[in-house]
């Protein structure tokens, strides 16, 4: 994952978890707010709750591994914050994987429907 594509202040991810939508899973929540930027850019999180700090930068790297990978399924001009939750250092890699592409899917469908529900208006 390139710098440029990533959420690093604080304010950033704030204003995106208040006002962006959400959808979650058992391994994951993932914020979506659009910018005004023509790129995609991300965020990720992890508690301390989950480990310490060699666990949590695996869980990390594991998931920058896995949003490279769905790169075609990004819309540019949105910020992404994904939250890795509880559920997700008890699954195998390819459960981790199957939940991100699912919540993705249903991120980038959601958004499909609503812009061509504004272009009928």
């Amino acid at each position: 994952m390139n710098r440029y594509h990533t959420v690093k202040k604080n304010s950033d991810f704030s204003n995106i978890i208040h006002h962006g939508r959400y959808v979650k899973n058992r391994s994951y929540v993932v914020y979506v707010k659009e910018n005004q930027l023509d790129i995609y850019r991300f965020g990720i999180s992890v508690s301390k709750k989950l480990g310490n700090a060699v666990h949590r930068n695996k869980y990390k790297r594991q998931l920058r591994f896995i949003i490279d990978k769905y790169k075609k399924n990004y819309q540019k001009g949105f910020d992404y914050i994904i939250i890795i939750r509880n559920g997700y250092i008890h699954l195998d890699f390819d459960e981790k994987d199957k939940d991100y592409i699912y919540l993705i899917n249903k991120i980038s469908n959601g958004f499909t429907k609503e812009i061509i529900d504004e272009e009928k208006k």
